[in-house]
């Protein structure tokens, strides 16, 4: 009896600690530091009052379920740190890709895979090791009294669970696999509703009157995004000086080229990544907080700032140095012209995750996009140098010897490896702020040699992972619009952005309200709409 016993209780401390660790952690969680998980007594009580022969086949399945359980709670977990919120399976599947990508980028293909297949081999190794853990808790044939005992372990499990919100037991016993499963089907069911109640939402909002953008007189119009360039760096003291020497020099260049800017904080539909559903939201006028409403709008054919500007005699082009893969929504978006890694002719070396520095970007917007094309050009630009993993940082080099980007080979290999700087906190937030400080700058250079008498609207995606804004839960970024004409500036003054480059205390809007203002502005000086469009 003794034997059974002991080895029991160390597959209950086991389980215990496999589902409450995760809750120590978990920012989604009303109870984060439970030390006793209600499932724990649930599954020891099972083992024990079931025949041996139906305990065995039960053990398999139960130790799937827990497997699933501390499943969702580390996807909750890696989706909180690097998203700012909980795993939405609907939605959240596809990204598997995202970070097969990314991981390739970083490290290298070949440590990519072996880093998924150990990970694979990881959930398996588990898995057996559960249920192997359990089948040797079975008690022998005949042990009537454990199996007793395993009937008032199960029946007290269940009692904690049923109640374990009342006071005194609130205080340590939680329902962590329960609570895991609960939170995932309501979020799954919800966003279900959601892609309907958006779906009608389409339908039922009518298309707006196409813009004539004669306020513009066929200037280039430059939509830049720059990767995870939050208010963070203006508002966190860890950042704020960084942030503010880069919008110093930023303002620097501007005013040596005559240029004048206005800023407004919009908030973004994400953060941490996701980078497109914040394009798409500035690009649509919708806001697009996942992926179902980015297809939906796709899939409904409904007007965008692309042809907007297409129906104004605009050469519409997506400059995405990032996208090394097929890209059939930019086809459902309508570009004219899509400038992918494949058709960018750069003859440097890719850095980490990062297919080509911002200053290439910049170099060929302007000699293979902006001088090449007769028509005015509205181009979409994503600014990838301030992307995680922050390394190498590059110095900004003369922009007359970029050529065809070999000049960058000697920096293949430069900086600390990804694997060392986020082996540390404080290197992984020190490398984001100069990534950024990169990103600025360099803008800023391109803008006062190459903007000339078009209009630069340069705004960040999103916020940084939680990692890099701790508690805050912000997601507001800047936006700036530059040009020479004062009158095109003063349009947007009147909707809430101000004059120079950091931007007012208050939130202006939320990304989705740029495209009506923007259009706005360009269409009929000194009129706007506040539409702030979050159905």
């Amino acid at each position: 009896m003794m034997r059974p016993v002991v080895a029991g209780l160390l597959i209950a401390l086991g389980i215990n600690l496999l589902l409450v660790v995760p809750e120590w952690w978990m920012p989604y969680t009303q109870f984060p530091s439970p030390w006793l998980a209600a499932e724990t007594l649930i599954v020891l009580g099972i083992i024990w009052s079931l025949p041996v022969a139906l305990a065995r086949g039960v053990a398999l399945m139960l130790s799937l379920v827990m497997l699933v359980a501390v499943a969702l709670a580390l996807s909750d977990l890696g989706t909180g740190w690097a998203l700012g919120r909980p795993m939405n399976l609907l939605i959240d599947i596809p990204l598997a890709t995202s970070v097969e990508h990314l991981l390739r980028g970083a490290i290298g293909a070949p440590l990519a895979w072996l880093t998924l297949v150990l990970a694979a081999l990881a959930v398996v190794g588990v898995f057996a090791l559960l249920a192997r853990t359990l089948r040797r808790g079975i008690p022998p044939r005949g042990a009537w009294r454990l199996r007793t005992v395993g009937l008032l372990v199960l029946v007290a499990g269940l009692l904690l669970q049923h109640h374990r919100d009342m006071p005194a037991i609130d205080r340590a016993v939680d329902a962590p696999a329960v609570i895991r499963f609960n939170d995932q089907t309501h979020r799954v069911l919800e966003t279900a509703r959601e892609r309907q109640r958006f779906a009608d939402a389409l339908r039922r909002t009518p298309d707006p009157v196409a813009p004539s953008l004669d306020r513009l007189a066929g200037r280039d119009v430059i939509l830049g995004f720059i990767e995870s360039y939050g208010t963070v760096m203006l508002d966190d003291p860890r950042y704020r000086a960084t942030g503010r020497a880069a919008l110093e020099h930023f303002g620097e260049s501007l005013d040596a080229a005559g240029l004048a800017v206005v800023t407004g904080r919009f908030e973004s539909p994400v953060q941490g990544g996701q980078s497109w559903l914040a394009h798409g939201t500035v690009l649509s006028g919708h806001w697009m907080n996942n992926q179902i409403r980015y297809d939906l709008f796709l899939n409904a054919e409904r007007p965008s700032l692309i042809e907007d500007f297409d129906r104004a005699g605009y050469q519409t082009v997506a400059l995405m140095p990032a996208i090394t893969d097929p890209w059939p929504a930019g086809g459902q978006w309508g570009y004219d012209r899509i400038d992918d890694y494949a058709r960018i002719d750069y003859a440097g070396p890719p850095l980490n995750w990062v297919t080509m520095p911002d200053q290439y970007t910049w170099h060929y917007l302007q000699s293979a996009i902006r001088e090449a094309t007769r028509e005015p050009v509205f181009a979409e630009v994503a600014l990838i140098s301030s992307h995680a993993p922050w390394t190498p940082i590059l110095p900004i080099l003369d922009w007359a010897r970029i050529g065809d980007g070999a000049v960058f080979e000697r920096w293949a290999d430069a900086g600390p490896p990804p694997g060392e700087v986020w082996s540390e906190g404080a290197r992984i937030r020190d490398h984001y702020q100069r990534a950024v400080d990169y990103a600025l700058r360099t803008a800023g250079e391109w803008a006062g040699r190459s903007l000339g008498d078009g209009v630069l609207i340069l705004l960040g995606d999103h916020q940084p992972a939680p990692l890099i804004t701790g508690d805050s839960t912000s997601r507001t970024v800047p936006v700036h619009v530059v040009a020479r004409d004062p009158a095109l500036l003063e349009g947007f003054e009147s909707l809430g952005f101000r004059a120079g480059l950091e931007p007012g205390p208050s939130t202006a809007g939320t990304l989705a309200d740029l495209r009506a203002r923007i259009l706005s502005v360009f269409s009929n000086p000194g009129q706007g709409s506040r539409s702030n469009e979050q159905q």
